[in-house]
């Protein structure tokens, strides 16, 4: 795909033709993947069971994929989608001045990412809503399934590929607050670097597993930069490094913590790991430099469980 500037996107209101892009082209790879039967384009369908009606069998369909398709409409569907996306400082890491779509911050991936999740959740005829939260929950909506709340949604994030939010991380105070507001079974997709040094590991997954309850089916994307972030790959030459929530400041050669370094963070992403395991979270690491099929192949994986 042609790289595209998210700032001009964002100033002409195409984010939506962005997302349709992205979407698009993650369905075109699927016919070439292990995931074929997934495809969005059976948005309208779903599998015939012997015994029913023939009346509604899409023959058109029958004859490109040999397969069974029962028309659906739109009182069958019955998903309900929240997605919830961390806006604070520390998601607007790396600062980019002319962002592409391999070139983003961690809020801008996540504002394309959760856009194109919308456009797929159009095309399934499903109910979304979408809390976004820095230190405070900033906005909420509850799963509707109309197009003017489509659009509102996609106003939302629109907005955050403009944001320079410079407000600290409450994951723990929002995913309570977010939990108690979302009481109808939900698939809930979090969008967040786990990034919050006011509370301990402990504390935070106290937080996500209040999501899991009402049986809501709970997707953790653990966003993060893979060369900057995971690799720490900033060359060699003396750096300071600032906590861009907390202004405390560092100076050091990479090189000479480098090899630490990653073993800490590969401890780290593995105990996450472990820990959505132990509770029942999907956990998908998402490196934002490598695009967003991981996140739409996640999201078809997880509706078919789901229903």
């Amino acid at each position: 795909m042609e790289n595209l500037s998210v700032k001009h996107i964002s100033e002409l209101n195409n984010l939506e033709l962005l997302a349709n892009q992205v979407v698009e082209g993650f369905i075109t790879g699927m016919h070439k993947s292990p995931f074929h039967g997934f495809s969005v384009e059976f948005a309208e369908h779903r599998l015939y069971n012997n015994g029913e009606s023939t009346k509604d069998i899409d023959w058109k369909l029958f004859a490109k994929t040999k397969k069974l398709f029962v028309k659906k409409y739109e009182e069958e569907t019955n998903l309900r989608c929240h997605l919830i996306i961390d806006n604070s400082a520390s998601m607007n890491y790396p600062i980019i001045e002319n962002p592409t779509l391999e070139n983003l911050s961690k809020i801008s991936f996540s504002a394309i990412a959760s856009a194109a999740l919308l456009e797929i959740l159009k095309r399934q005829r499903d109910a979304v809503g979408i809390s976004i939260y820095s230190d405070e929950i900033d906005y909420y909506t509850p799963a509707k399934g109309s197009e003017r709340h489509r659009r509102m949604i996609l106003a939302q994030l629109e907005l955050l590929l403009k944001s320079q939010s410079k407000a600290t991380t409450n994951t723990y105070k929002a995913l309570h607050e977010i939990s108690e507001k979302t009481h109808r079974r939900s698939l809930i997709f979090l969008f967040t670097d786990m990034f919050q040094v006011s509370k301990n590991e402990k504390e935070l997954f106290e937080a996500l597993r209040h999501l899991k309850y009402n049986k809501h089916e709970v997707v953790l994307f653990h966003t993060f930069d893979g060369k900057l972030e995971y690799s720490l790959d900033f060359g060699g030459e003396p750096k300071k490094f600032v906590d861009v929530e907390s202004g405390e400041e560092i100076n050091l050669y990479v090189d000479s913590v480098q090899e630490k370094y990653k073993i800490e963070i590969e401890k780290y992403f593995n105990d996450l790991k472990l820990k959505c395991m132990q509770y029942k979270i999907a956990y998908v690491p998402v490196d934002i430099r490598k695009g967003f099929n991981e996140v739409l192949i996640s999201y078809l994986i997880s509706r078919k469980k789901f229903l």
